[in-house]
């Protein structure tokens, strides 16, 4: 069996497995895992394996090609029954989700509809008829809700990713009980259209995948501005290396932090805020007293009215048929009146007045993902004061207009996973998931629970340590480019579908000649080693590409290019394309920019100015 990561994936279709092997692997997967709790809705290994043949040959520029993933069962697929946990609720979509129709289109695979806590009701992955899904690391342990089965089917190796959704923290705290990644996007950014609402204001289908990288991938695939669905917004979804860096972290301050008394929980946020501040970050605490006061409105103020107002065709008539917590819950919303409703709105709008001079001078939040673990028969004793204690630091977010993603880091001394959630303002999801990547570099961990190792890791912004790009060797092999194969350029997609990813950037020693190749097709550089001194310092990007699909890409390199050492400014050594030299006889030296980018920035301008000169518009440039 291997990882079913993207970057994993994309190596073995590189090198020639179908997808119908990737299905087959799957539904071994579910039936070795044996848990009836995961699945309320799961398609027959026929249905995927014909879906898989629909495909085709092997296509990386849809960026979800072949990727396995499930949805939680309050999202609609066209010809398959909703139920949103509740089977008296249940219909037949007669049309998909955009969301899913969105994932769809970039090629990933649907393998079914996953559990949840009754009408997205709950913080726990317990309050459901049809049977709890295990947590994936400890059956003890709650498997997280109301996202239960997403969560747990991404970190039982069953998907590459998930949908979820989160009102509360839903798309979040499943991640944290199963050491893996949940990412809860800007409220607007993924289309509601299809989706089963819990409160409309506030709700967001929300992505879970392994690593960081994965999850941003889906979101990016998921993400359009749909006109149909009223709350759309348009929402950027640039690449994380286009990010802008985080460099002054907010905390929770000494005296309102709580991990009700975690020790370990405490000393794994801990090592992790000591990690970011030595990595160069800006740490200040907050009072995070007016945030937790926010998040109990939202189940105990007017937002639970929007609930009832979601299930009221049902509860209004058969109450009996919505579980027993959720019925408490919802049905509580009838002795709010609209002016208590007011006055819930103005009571969140001071709070969040109260709190703005603080969180805007950060560029993000950390936080615990949960203060501490639940288990199932704490939930049994005690339904609502634990899941209360998982929201902790998640039930303000949404009605904050904040954007998040939470992410695993070294397990704590318990040996149960550690997690922070990385919080920003509403259209910042790059910035934090860019962070995210960084954090996911703190340390070792395995994939949720599959034993799979973490893939190596890149895409992140020009602040990274140098050093880290001497760390995780053995992952695959690193490659150094200085031209067309450059993150946007026009061949980098030879590594990107080869499952490779960015790790850094760098700058040779200053010792190489740099020079634009003539020739006709896609213009390249060569970079020429000289005498020591007597050269330049030239930009590097440095990619891991998967040791299998390295002899492919090999292919793809033309004479006069080839591999060799390249020196670097601080003394390390890294393979990388170096240039015959007498392929430099006719070239145009541009060892002065030092920079395949400049350089050709500059020539735009040069060719936009000939071309105003005889009287053509810019735009008339090819």
């Amino acid at each position: 069996m291997f990882p079913l990561t993207l970057s994993d994936l994309r190596a073995a279709y590189a090198s020639g497995v179908s997808p119908t092997q990737v299905v087959d692997q799957v539904f071994d997967r579910i039936d070795s895992v044996a848990d009836p709790g995961i699945f309320i809705d799961l398609l027959s290994r026929e249905e995927v394996l014909a879906a898989a043949r629909a495909l085709g040959p092997y296509d990386p520029s849809r960026p979800l090609w072949g990727a396995p993933f499930v949805v939680k069962d309050n999202i609609d697929v066209a010809g398959r029954q909703t139920t949103a946990g509740c089977p008296a609720f249940a219909y037949k979509a007669e049309e998909t989700s955009t969301v899913v129709q969105n994932l769809l289109d970039a090629g990933a695979l649907l393998i079914g509809k996953t559990n949840l806590d009754q009408f997205a009701t709950g913080l726990v992955g317990v309050r459901t008829p049809y049977g709890a899904p295990k947590n994936a690391l400890d059956p003890d342990i709650a498997p997280g809700g109301s996202s239960g089965g997403s969560g747990v089917a991404v970190a039982q190796g069953i998907a590459t990713f998930s949908l979820g959704t989160d009102t509360a923290g839903s798309g979040r705290v499943p991640a944290a009980l199963n050491n893996i990644v949940g990412l809860k996007p800007t409220l607007g950014a993924l289309s509601a259209t299809g989706l089963v609402p819990a409160c409309r204001t506030l709700d967001t289908i929300s992505v879970f995948a392994l690593t960081v990288a994965d999850a941003y991938t889906a979101f990016q695939a998921a993400a359009s501005y749909d006109p149909r669905d009223s709350y759309s917004r348009d929402i950027p979804t640039p690449d994380l290396d286009q990010a802008p860096p985080v460099r002054t972290i907010g905390i929770p301050s000494r005296e309102s932090i709580r991990f009700e008394g975690d020790t370990a929980q405490a000393a794994s946020f801990a090592a992790t805020v000591e990690a970011l501040r030595a990595a160069g970050a800006e740490v200040r605490e907050i009072d995070f007293a007016p945030l937790y006061e926010i998040a109990e409105l939202l189940y105990y103020g007017p937002w639970v009215a929007e609930r009832y107002a979601a299930t009221e065709a049902l509860i209004s008539k058969t109450p009996e048929a919505l579980f027993p917590v959720p019925r408490k819950i919802i049905g509580g919303a009838v002795n709010i009146s609209a002016i208590e409703a007011f006055k819930g709105f103005y009571r969140m709008k001071d709070l969040a007045r109260q709190v703005e001079p603080a969180l805007a001078a950060c560029d993000a939040l950390c936080v615990p993902s949960i203060p501490t673990f639940v288990t199932v028969a704490e939930l049994e004793a005690d339904p609502v004061t634990p899941n209360n204690i998982l929201g902790t630091y998640t039930n303000f977010v949404n009605l904050m207009d904040m954007c998040g993603i939470a992410v695993p880091t070294p397990a704590r001394a318990d040996g149960r996973p550690g997690g922070v959630t990385l919080l920003a303002r509403a259209g910042e999801d790059a910035k934090v998931a860019a962070m995210a990547l960084e954090v996911e570099r703190l340390g070792e961990r395995t994939l949720g629970a599959t034993g799979w190792t973490r893939p190596a890791l890149g895409g992140f912004t020009p602040q990274t340590p140098r050093e880290y790009l001497r760390q995780d060797e053995g992952a695959g092999l690193r490659i150094a480019v200085c031209g067309a194969h450059m993150s946007g350029l026009a061949l980098n997609s030879h590594l990107t579908s080869r499952g490779a990813v960015r790790v850094g950037v760098t700058r040779t020693a200053p010792d190489y000649g740099f020079y634009a190749l003539p020739g006709d097709g896609v213009a390249r550089p060569g970079l020429v080693r000289r005498r020591a001194g007597q050269g330049a310092s030239v930009a590097l990007e440095i990619w891991e590409i998967p040791k299998a699909a390295f002899g492919s890409f090999m292919q793809t390199i033309p004479a006069p290019l080839g591999i060799g050492t390249v020196r670097q400014e601080d003394g390390g050594t890294v393979q990388g394309f170096l240039c015959e030299a007498n392929a430099t006889e006719g070239a145009t030296d541009i060892t002065d920019l030092a920079d395949w980018r400049v350089y050709l920035d500059k020539t735009t301008e040069k060719t936009a100015r000939h071309l105003t000169t005889l009287g053509r518009p810019t735009g008339e440039m090819t």
